[in-house]
């Protein structure tokens, strides 16, 4: 075999990247028509699987790659969670990513049996497709172009961050009980819950404090040396807990959100390079997660799934939105729009091959109808985000988020911050000179942004509304500056 290298691994090579090129180029026209991206990247995949010989097919490989894509999304969606919205939003978000699931899991479930499905095999379906998927909600929402109201961004985001554990420990015991069938051991699976749960987010918070720890304290050659570390710890964070019955994908997602929120020396790059790896990982996964599905398979599931999917978006999700955010005092419209936008990608999928490899009997028969799912999921909800904004009035600045224009790297971390801030007309600073500003001591304004015009900033300079102001303070005082200038342009 040897002997053909390396023309082998250079066709393997050619091939992984024209369809890496491919999924590039179609992610935009997919945007202007208003499919969901990641929808495009599984189609490539389906596609090019289509062509290919049956050995190729390899579940193993699908999982594992999965995997990692699924670390890495979680983790970058960490890192740019700001601790303000965790605590504001983490018990409506927790709500939906334990209760909400299983409710969903077992309304799908009873669709699933009204089919004609047995009983524990409708379950399993119910929970594999009940957790919404963290890189479908993270690229809709900021690729779609418009600013939710933060309470709906943020449940929104937070929810899909959090509610993988619970589908994941569903689908496990359950994959278990058609191996072994026998008595449900309901009790033993709400311990399994706790366990995994309590795992996952100590291990969480330790690797992301000591992380924390760590990055303040070293000093190393090259400024990328920092992203490969930052990308150990998301490793370690998945594996730790995960060999110790706990939930490595909470883990990896807490550890994030303890190092976003922290002083990071190289801070932009850090997050350029994870969110660079969090598209790579989105490309790859679905990619090879479309190589699985076999065309035939799915035609000869598409009735069923289509009502599984619409059961999903119109019943069982909608349902337990509603009564999972009813407690928080949530308006109609806003848990309107979290339940229609709550999709469905690769992590369903992902799930869907555990049956499969643990050799049950009917699993590839579940995961063409999972596959459909997902695919009807991503079209109706994933395409309709931004008519959804409109419907359901979440959209707060009304208006689409304007490019970065300023932007510094430093390989230490520096004792100040520079705060992007797009002016509404209420602001206090609105309206009002430069000169008589009251910043606090060692705050300034570095650039100020005017339509497609940066402008100098002297005493007499009068801050409009819809001015990008690019403000330098000491972190101490960042409070005072927020209340004088609003909203910052990342809320």
């Amino acid at each position: 075999m040897f002997e053909n290298e390396p023309a082998t691994t250079a066709v393997l090579l050619v091939a992984a990247g024209l369809l890496l090129v491919f999924s590039v180029l179609f992610s935009r026209p997919s945007e202007r028509i208003g499919v969901p991206v990641v929808l495009v990247f599984l189609l490539i995949g389906l596609l090019v699987g289509a062509q290919l010989p049956e050995h190729f097919v390899d579940f193993e490989l699908a999982f594992r790659v999965g995997t990692v894509g699924l670390v890495l999304i979680l983790f970058d969606g960490g890192l740019n969670t700001p601790f303000r919205q965790v605590r504001r939003y983490l018990a409506p978000a927790s709500m939906l990513a334990t209760v909400a699931v299983v409710g969903t899991a077992a309304v799908v479930a009873l669709i699933a049996r009204l089919l004609g499905l047995g009983w524990t095999e409708a379950m399993l379906l119910g929970a594999i497709v009940s957790s919404t998927d963290a890189a479908a909600v993270f690229s809709s929402l900021r690729g779609s172009g418009v600013q939710l109201t933060r309470r709906v961004g943020a449940t929104l985001e937070l929810e899909s961050g959090l509610n993988d554990p619970i589908a994941v420990i569903l689908t496990l015991s359950l994959t278990a009980q058609l191996l072994e069938p026998g008595p449900f051991q309901l009790g033993a699976l709400g311990v399994e819950i706790l366990v995994q749960l309590s795992v996952g987010l100590g291990a969480g918070l330790a690797i992301g404090w000591l992380g924390s720890r760590l990055l303040a304290r070293i000093r190393v050659p090259a400024a990328g040396l920092y992203p490969a570390l930052t990308l150990a710890l998301a490793l370690l964070a998945f594996g730790v807990p995960t060999l110790f019955m706990g939930s490595g994908f909470l883990a990896v997602y807490v550890a994030a959100l303890m190092l976003g929120n922290r002083r990071l020396p190289y801070r932009v790059g850090i997050l350029r390079v994870h969110d660079a790896l969090a598209w790579l990982a989105q490309i790859s996964m679905f990619l090879v997660l479309g190589l699985l599905a076999v065309p035939d398979m799915l035609a000869a599931s598409a009735w069923k799934g289509l009502v599984l999917a619409l059961g999903l978006a119109l019943i069982a999700r909608p349902l337990m939105v509603m009564l999972g955010l009813w407690p928080f005092g949530y308006k109609p419209r806003e848990s309107g729009f979290i339940a229609w936008v709550g999709l469905r990608g690769a992590v369903p999928i992902l799930l869907a091959t555990f049956p499969v490899l643990a050799g049950v009997p009917g699993a590839l028969e579940l995961f063409h109808l999972v596959f459909f799912v997902v695919v009807v999921n991503a079209l109706i909800p994933g395409a309709t985000v931004r008519w959804a904004v409109r419907l359901f009035q979440v959209d707060r600045a009304g208006a689409e988020r304007p490019a970065p224009v300023l932007e510094i790297n430093a390989t230490e971390a520096l004792p100040i911050q520079i705060l992007s801030f797009r002016l509404d007309p209420a602001a206090m600073v609105t309206g009002n000179p430069a000169g008589i500003l009251p910043l606090p001591a060692g705050a300034d304004i570095l650039l100020l942004v005017r339509g497609k015009e940066a402008l100098p900033v002297r005493d007499d300079t009068v801050l409009e509304a819809g001015d990008h102001v690019h403000v330098m303070l000491r972190p101490e005082h960042r409070s005072t500056v927020e209340l004088l200038f609003g909203l910052r342009e990342e809320d």
